[in-house]
C-alpha cells in the first residue's frame, strides 16, 4: 500500500512520482497532510487529490488498483461512483459502524491498530483490513519509538484480517516483515530519487 502524501514528493509533480511507482503498488491511500484531516479545507484537498489519482489510473490503464482515502468518510462516499474504493480510519476517527453504514457493504473499510487488544477488538467489527504499527519510529507522525516487527508478527497470527505493517518502513528493514507480506509505505518511495526503483526494491524484499 502506498501512502500517497503529495507533500512528501518535494518539488516534483506528485502525480509523476506516483506514476513512476505504479507497477509495484497494490493499493493507494490518499493521505494529504498539509492541512490536517479535520482542518477547514481538508475534505476538499482529499477530494481533489483522489480525483486526480483516479484520473491518472484510468489514463494509465491501472484502474485495477484500489484507491482509498484516509479519514474522510464523506469523501469516500462522494467519490464512490467515481471509483473510490473506501476509507481508512484511525482509532479516533469516524466509528467503523458509522462508516460502514454510510458506505454500504462493498467499499473497503480499514482501521489503524497499535496493540493486540485493538487487533482483537477490530476482528469483531465490520472492517476489511488492519494497519498495525508504528513498526519503527516516525517522528513526523508523533511516534519517536516503534513497536518493532515482533508484535506485528503476533498480530498477524492473531487475526484472519489482512494486516498492513506501517511506520518507518523502507528497504533497510522491510525484509523483517516478509512473514506478514503486506506493508504501507510513504516517504521511502515518494521521497526517493527514483520512486519506481524504490518501490520495486521494497516489494522484492518483502516478497523474499
Amino acid at each position: 500500500m502506498l501512502l500517497f502524501t503529495p507533500e512528501a514528493c518535494g518539488p516534483r509533480d506528485p502525480l509523476d512520482v506516483l506514476g513512476r511507482a505504479l507497477d509495484s503498488i497494490d493499493v493507494i491511500q490518499i493521505r494529504p497532510k498539509a492541512l490536517g484531516a479535520s482542518a477547514p479545507g481538508a475534505a476538499r484537498e482529499t477530494f481533489d487529490w483522489c480525483t486526480r489519482v483516479l484520473d491518472l489510473l484510468a489514463a494509465r490503464g491501472a484502474a485495477r488498483i484500489p484507491v482509498i482515502v484516509n479519514d474522510r468518510v464523506d469523501v469516500a462516499e462522494a467519490l464512490r461512483e467515481r471509483g473510490c474504493a473506501g476509507v481508512h480510519l484511525g482509532q479516533d476517527d469516524c466509528p467503523v459502524d458509522v462508516a460502514r453504514r454510510r458506505l454500504g457493504p462493498e467499499p473497503l473499510v480499514g482501521l489503524s491498530t497499535h496493540d493486540l487488544s485493538q487487533v482483537a477488538e477490530a476482528s469483531e467489527r465490520a472492517v476489511d483490513y488492519l494497519g498495525f504499527g508504528p513498526i519503527h519510529g516516525t517522528p513526523t507522525r508523533g511516534y519517536a519509538v516503534g513497536l518493532g516487527p515482533e508484535p506485528a508478527w503476533i498480530a498477524r497470527a492473531a487475526t484472519a484480517l489482512p494486516i498492513f505493517a506501517i511506520g518507518g518502513i523502507d528497504a533497510t528493514n522491510v525484509a523483517d516483515l516478509a512473514r506478514i507480506g503486506r506493508v504501507a509505505v510513504g516517504s521511502a518511495i515518494l521521497s526517493a530519487a527514483d520512486p519506481g526503483l524504490a518501490a520495486r526494491e521494497i516489494r522484492s524484499l518483502l516478497e523474499g
